[in-house]
């Protein structure tokens, strides 16, 4: 199988001669050409039974590379089993226009973080409305910033619970479609991204590069924003998770994506890459787009997000502050069962054993012994 990782090592070098990455995405590159090599280092494990060694090489843990997304994901979902409610769940989606995307790039950080902020105030407050519920619900939100072809595409994901507590510390169910309608829910995070939208240009909080560089104009952003607010702020809501397992496996096949999944790479040749895709447009029918080393390199790296910018976030009555009591009365007055943590207290080792159906210190061997650490090898340093 040819991996994100192959495309890399192939085309990486060719990427930087037209190029210039800023410095989150070289470490990001780096990482995933590095991964489970020696450059990174390794642990050389000896079986107390034959003395058969094995080498392990180290993981970047970096959250853009394929390979170290499995273990972080089983974890993390294995954590947030003992939070679901036995109640369904809404999948809803916010998009912004295609006019806002080359602005929104320029200012990843304070527009990714605008797009959560406007999406958690519009699900928040329509849910207080007792037009709609009238109660606090719990959801979360997850940052996409891709398309199938690996496009800029930014977007927000949400997973609702479908009911919510009241101010009498009671729970409301409801019906089995959506409690807010989508015009709705668009008209209202159309209206507050535009408006902290100008503010932050009043505050000159904006950068404006390149094609960008209009925009600096008044006159033109404020013809921008008036374009945007005649614009369809697409959104749209899935039908309800039929319960909490099919919440736990939307969780675990859903939150740690990246852009590309290895899988989807057919070939490779000495210019081209091949990619597999759902052309949403013509009934999600499979195709295939053949780019360049350099371009697939250049769109990949546009999704490498900012430094320690969170892209999972939890609201109502799922965040943090809220778990120790709003969380575990809604658990209480839905008789939502129990979940014990799978990976509680495990290594790293213990959890990829598990969850390959594995014991991965057996010796492959003579069967019979156990690996055991033996040594460490010490990264390579970089030419």
């Amino acid at each position: 199988m040819i991996t994100i990782q192959d495309v890399f090592s192939k085309f990486h070098t060719d990427y930087l001669k037209e190029y210039k990455p800023n410095k989150v995405q070289d470490y990001a590159s780096k990482c995933i050409m590095d991964c489970r090599t020696a450059k990174l280092g390794a642990t050389v494990y000896k079986c107390n039974n034959c003395e058969h060694t094995s080498v392990t090489y180290n993981s970047c843990k970096n959250r853009h590379c394929p390979l170290c997304q499995g273990v972080k994901k089983a974890v993390w979902v294995d954590k947030r089993n003992k939070d679901i409610i036995d109640a369904p769940y809404f999948h809803l989606v916010f998009t912004v226009p295609s006019e806002l995307r080359m602005l929104i790039y320029q200012n990843q950080k304070l527009l990714y973080n605008l797009m959560h902020k406007c999406v958690s105030e519009t699900l928040l407050e329509l849910a207080k409305d007792k037009k709609y519920l009238g109660a606090q619900i719990g959801f979360f939100s997850i940052l996409h910033t891709w398309g199938q072809n690996l496009d800029y595409h930014p977007h927000i994901h949400v997973v609702v619970l479908a009911g919510g507590l009241t101010k009498n510390n009671s729970w409301v169910d409801t019906s089995s479609k959506f409690f807010i309608p989508v015009k709705v829910l668009s008209k209202m995070f159309c209206g507050k991204f535009l408006h902290f939208l100008k503010k932050l240009y009043k505050e000159e909080q904006l950068k404006f590069y390149a094609g960008a560089a209009k925009f600096q104009s008044k006159k033109i952003f404020n013809k921008l924003v008036d374009n945007c607010y005649k614009t369809n702020w697409y959104s749209y809501s899935k039908k309800t998770f039929s319960g909490p397992v099919a919440v736990l496996k939307y969780l675990g096949n859903y939150t740690h994506r990246i852009a590309i999944a290895n899988s989807r790479i057919i070939s490779m040749d000495n210019d081209t890459v091949t990619i597999s895709i759902k052309d949403y447009k013509d009934n999600s029918k499979k195709k295939t787009v053949a780019l360049t080393g350099v371009e697939f390199i250049r769109r990949f790296l546009m999704h490498v997000l900012p430094k320690r910018f969170v892209k999972i976030r939890h609201y109502g009555i799922l965040a943090n502050r809220n778990k120790k009591v709003k969380l575990a009365l809604c658990r209480k007055l839905t008789s939502s069962p129990q979940y014990k943590e799978r990976f509680e207290g495990l290594t790293t080792t213990e959890i990829i054993s598990s969850l390959i159906g594995k014991d991965v210190n057996k010796c492959p061997n003579c069967k019979a012994g156990k690996l055991k650490e033996n040594y460490i090898l010490k990264p390579r340093s970089s030419p």
